[in-house]
């Protein structure tokens, strides 16, 4: 079964899941009280998806995650925050649901009028998201007709929104920001520019090291930078000073497995030369990396040189993004959400020279696994055949809440739990801004 994209299905009508990526860096309370976005590009990046499905008169049902809440309710992780950036960013009302399931919000769901957008809340305020509860499936597939994903950065995880739901709705397909990263992804597995080098920062070897295995085999030499580089020098039998970052054995042992290949393939890693003070790359070394990666026709680039985050040490990351900027012929590919940060951050006469790298990925973790394994198991899932019940679900029905035991929790709560039983209804008291009332982006 191919995979099928949003423009393979006759939206107006219908209800839409979009399982997008809001998972956005919050600022603290602000004198109200409210929390705002701090970098909104993965909100940005989910746009032209929603556009698309609200022109084409869907009624559109926005469910993400936002942080840990540890599957309990917690407004410090609430979604409203987002669905407030989402509003400013379109120029519309923007409907937020008190929850992301129950009666209610099903009531709630079904009656958004073509062309406008419900944001269901926070899908981890329930520990059955992250569980992969088939149950918790069927209540989400109760909220939709068709099943449209676009949320790269959790695609690598099985949990009920991302995969149990899937599995168990026929129409489903993936929008324009994943068919934007299988494109770049795929580009660098398949018809890599040459030479393509591999950029690599941050500072944990161990958790990369299958993701470097498999790009050693198309990359012509790796530049590595970060807290990671004193992994492969200690590998390398250099002393590191005990001011500096000491490496972890397990990050050690994995640096000297990826030297051992390097040398049998005569593949060209480069290290720092020079640091300022431990946590960025000298002077030297900016020198060094800039004449090697010139030439590049492709660079994959995961990790931030530095400590970006210091405007002390943040000059080995800005220079050499901005030397990336002004290569042509290069597709510069950048994945992570601090890489993604700190290429935002950087500024040439005012300006970010973001727009000068072909692709920023929303994903980190999902984008070091899909290059390790060629897909994503969020992906994957939109590929199989329909199944009422997919069997590759972690969970099974005996561990999953029965209607009944929802009901039993919500009173035992005092009826206030929304469960299948939950408000939310139009005229309830059960959202923000209903669709007649409210404001683009208000917080009434």
């Amino acid at each position: 079964m191919r995979l099928k994209t949003i423009r393979d299905f006759p939206l107006r009508g219908k209800r839409v899941f979009l399982r997008l990526d809001f998972n956005t860096p919050l600022s603290a309370p602000d004198a109200d009280g409210v929390r705002h976005v701090e970098d909104d590009t993965r909100i940005r990046e989910c746009l032209p998806t929603i556009k698309y499905a609200c022109e084409q008169g869907a009624k559109v049902i926005i469910g993400s995650h936002v942080g840990r809440p540890n599957g309990k309710r917690n407004d410090a992780f609430s979604i409203i925050p987002a669905a407030d950036k989402l509003a400013n960013l379109l120029g519309v009302e923007v409907t937020v649901a008190d929850d992301c399931v129950g009666e209610g919000i099903e009531f709630k769901a079904s009656q958004v009028p073509n062309g406008h957008v419900l944001v269901l809340e926070n899908l981890r305020f329930h520990k059955e998201e992250e569980a992969n509860d088939p149950q918790f499936a069927k209540y989400l597939a109760r909220l939709c007709d068709i099943y449209i994903t676009d949320a790269f950065g959790t695609a690598h995880r099985k949990h009920a929104s991302t995969y149990g739901l899937p599995s168990i709705v026929p129409d489903r397909g993936f929008g324009f920001l994943i068919e934007k990263e299988i494109k770049y992804f795929d580009s660098m597995l398949h018809t890599p520019g040459n030479p393509f080098y591999l950029i690599l920062g941050g500072a944990k070897v161990s958790d990369k090291i299958h993701t470097i295995n498999a790009l050693m085999k198309r990359v012509q030499g790796i530049v590595i930078g970060g807290a990671m580089a004193y992994a492969f020098m200690k590998a390398k039998g250099q002393k590191i000073p005990p001011e500096w970052k000491q490496p972890a054995p397990e990050d050690v042992e994995a640096a000297k497995e990826i030297l051992a290949e390097a040398d049998r393939k005569k593949l060209p890693i480069l290290l720092p030369v020079d640091t300022n003070e431990g946590f960025d790359i000298g002077p030297k070394t900016i020198t060094l990396y800039k004449e090697f990666l010139s030439s590049a026709k492709m660079v994959f680039w995961n990790g931030p040189l530095g400590w970006f985050e210091k405007p002390a040490y943040a000059t080995g990351t800005n220079e050499i993004a901005k030397h990336l900027s002004t290569l042509t012929g290069c597709v510069k590919i950048v994945g992570g959400g601090d890489t993604v940060s700190a290429i935002n951050q950087c500024l040439v006469d005012g300006v970010s020279v973001a727009a000068k790298f072909d692709h920023l990925s929303t994903g980190g973790g999902a984008a070091l696994e899909y290059l390790e394994n060629e897909g994503l198991p969020g992906i994957d899932i939109l590929k199989t055949g329909y199944r009422p019940q997919s069997a590759d679900l972690e969970w099974n029905e005996i561990n999953s809440k029965t209607e009944a035991e929802w009901e039993a929790e919500r009173l035992a709560k005092g009826g206030d739990e929304k469960g299948p039983k939950g408000r939310g209804g139009y005229g309830e008291g059960g959202g923000r801004g209903g669709y007649g009332g409210g404001s683009k982006g208000d917080r009434s």
